[in-house]
């Protein structure tokens, strides 16, 4: 085999190495966590979990402890992926990583 034909494309094994998927908490992302779980599964990828705190100004104008309500939906997240992850640990591994930032949704996944 030559040089130039030492790597050959093999079919399953050539997607991404990171697959990134935003979750606020609702249902919806909740579902597309757990799709994106499966793809970093066969893929064998990192995925990487977002959670973007949001920052609204007018809400913290009036005193409203926003900062402490995200810091909670942080945790709650972390904790419903880590023990998603611990029901199916044996069975299925994928490395996972959470990430949490503050600001808008865009800014923050591509963060």
């Amino acid at each position: 085999m030559t040089e130039e034909h030492s790597h050959q494309f093999e079919r399953g094994t050539d997607g991404p190495k990171v697959i990134v998927v935003g979750v606020d908490g609702s249902d919806s992302s909740l579902r597309a966590a757990h799709y994106a779980g499966g793809l970093a599964r066969r893929q064998r990828a990192l995925l990487a979990i977002v959670y973007v705190q949001p920052v609204m100004a007018a809400v913290v104008a009036l005193g409203v402890p926003v900062a402490e309500t995200t810091n909670e939906i942080a945790e709650d997240l972390v904790k419903y992926v880590r023990e998603a992850a611990e029901r199916v640990r044996g069975i299925f591994d994928v490395r996972w990583e959470f990430h949490t930032f503050r600001g808008d949704p865009y800014n923050g996944l591509v963060t």
